[in-house]
């Protein structure tokens, strides 16, 4: 596919980079004209992508984040991905209210977010050499 534009962005794996990482989403999102409901689905959705791969990608808290958008048209594709440990089983993880990280206090419902802000959403997850979640928003529709 053809994009009209796109970027590439990569961070460690820390909580600070969290808002980061949602603000550049945003920021290129922006060449897109969308409604300040639209960036505020986009930054909530890469927030939650973002988190998981800091809390559950890497127990030591050492790995990188890699983030790449594209827009063509009126969508914006999102790629968030890291190195990780990996999802065993997706489905299972994508169920809202399970989680992993119980004793962290965590609501497991990062995913059902995700599908409820963005168009379209695809894991794909390898155990031991990490985790992508594939993201669409169509902008004014």
């Amino acid at each position: 596919m053809f994009y009209d534009n796109e970027m590439t962005l990569s961070f460690r794996a820390i909580s600070s980079n969290e808002a980061f990482a949602r603000v550049s989403v945003a920021a290129f999102a922006l060449q897109l004209d969308p409604a300040v409901s639209e960036i505020t689905e986009i930054k909530t959705a890469v927030s939650e992508a973002v988190t998981n791969s800091i809390i559950h990608a890497y127990d030591n808290g050492d790995g990188i984040v890699h983030i790449w958008c594209g827009c063509a048209g009126n969508k914006l594709y999102i790629e968030i991905s890291d190195n990780g440990k990996g999802i065993e089983n997706i489905e299972t993880a994508m169920e809202p209210l399970f989680t992993t990280k119980p004793e962290q206090e965590r609501s497991g419902l990062g995913f059902t977010i995700m599908q409820s802000f963005m168009n379209n959403i695809e894991v794909s997850s390898e155990l031991g050499r990490g985790t992508k979640v594939t993201m669409e928003k169509s902008i004014g529709e």
